[in-house]
């Protein structure tokens, strides 16, 4: 689907892979956005665009010389992976609650954390950079790393699936679990206390940001790509573990090599060429599509996901959409669904079937089909997968 140009008469255009008319609240914020100074030719919006806090949750903003910490959000780095493995569908049979079952018990949820830190975590070098994160987290370091290799609570989930030739995948969603989000509201503090100093008029508070060559804004820099990387490194962790025990029913507990790997963040920022000029990308709820990129799409629970390679779309700054986007908000969720709703819309798939999880029923979601079909020319599909085991926190 082409994209279109809203009609909204601020400094810059934003145009949309929605496909939908946005709603008050929605057009507000994406208003908002595009009026800052320092936005670069235009604002993105992606297919699976919703509310979210200071920026819309599923935009791409590219901006000049300065950058909003609440625009890339508190989940820092949030993102996914997952492995195409040698297994096939066939060699699940009877295996799935048990499978789920030691998923569960290798890898912490919700607000559980590990009781120590293995040796993959232990080893990881962003520890030697610790002491130069914010003062603010400093007491953080002995929960920081017993939360590596730990799932978190919400829309984050390990799935077991299988693609179209019934070939067995593992696919994962998580991000920089509590320091991420610390550091984050420490940044998104000294940008807001920064604008009331100096007097701004922001059309929202959390649009508060950071100028380029200033120490905060080093420091914030700093820290996101240290959260980015502690995010990445936490999906790759709990993908090992999650290999173990397939490892263990499916091939007598030998290691075995992925065919495919692909991890990617959809909430974090990072320094890009954009028609020839060099720009801070947010991706807040998107995934970078460059020429070839290989991303994740997700679906709700009980709904396909897909692994997508990117087209390189210039006018979407090389991006495409994190999964479905909601619906309806979580509160609205539980108010509109029973737990017979989401025991029905989750048949075949081995996971949580109680009201913890019922704000997460796939009602919730956005039919991932429309999302995909409204992104066609952002993203090509390699392969497209139903999950078989679902763990959530």
């Amino acid at each position: 689907m082409p994209y279109e140009q809203l009609d909204l008469s601020t400094p810059k255009p934003v145009l949309s892979w929605a496909n939908h008319t946005l709603g008050q609240d929605e057009t507000k914020m994406a208003k908002n956005v595009a009026s800052l100074p320092f936005v670069f030719k235009h604002v993105a919006l992606m297919p699976d665009v919703h509310l979210g806090k200071g920026a819309l949750v599923g935009s791409v903003v590219a901006t000049k010389a300065a950058i909003v910490p609440a625009a890339v959000g508190v989940d820092i780095g949030c993102g996914m992976a997952a492995i195409k493995t040698p297994f096939m569908a066939d060699q699940l049979e009877g295996k799935l609650q048990q499978i789920r079952q030691d998923i569960e018990a290798l890898i912490p949820v919700g607000f559980h954390e590990n009781e120590a830190a293995d040796t993959q975590v232990l080893h990881w070098q962003g520890w030697q950079d610790f002491k130069h994160l914010h003062t603010g987290v400093q007491h953080l370091e002995a929960k920081a790393t017993k939360q590596m290799g730990s799932l978190g609570g919400g829309n984050h989930f390990i799935e077991v699936c299988v693609d179209e030739q019934d070939q067995v995948w593992l696919m994962l969603h998580s991000g920089s679990r509590h320091i991420g989000n610390v550091l984050a509201q420490r940044h998104i503090e000294t940008a807001k206390e920064l604008a009331k100093l100096a007097g701004e008029k922001l059309p929202d508070p959390d649009l508060a940001h950071f100028v380029q060559g200033t120490p905060e804004f080093e420091a914030y820099w700093r820290d996101l790509q240290w959260a980015q990387n502690y995010a990445r490194v936490n999906r790759e962790v709990m993908m090992a573990r999650s290999k173990r025990v397939l490892a263990k029913h499916l091939a007598n507990g030998q290691p075995f090599t992925p065919c495919l790997s692909v991890n990617c963040h959809h909430n974090y920022a990072e320094r890009e060429v954009h028609f020839g000029e060099e720009v801070y990308v947010t991706r807040k709820g998107a995934v970078r599509a460059q020429q070839d990129d290989y991303g994740i799409i997700p679906g709700s629970m009980g709904a396909k996901s897909y692994i997508v390679k990117g087209k390189g779309k210039a006018d979407s700054y090389c991006s495409c959409s994190h999964g479905a986007g909601r619906l309806m908000s979580r509160n609205k969720a539980k108010l509109n669904f029973t737990l017979e709703d989401l025991i029905q819309q989750t048949q075949g798939v081995e996971c949580r079937k109680d009201e913890g999880v019922l704000d997460e029923i796939p009602g919730a979601y956005k039919p991932i089909d429309q999302v995909m079909a409204n992104q066609s020319d952002l993203v090509e599909v390699v392969a497209t997968l139903k999950q078989l085991v679902c763990v959530k926190g």
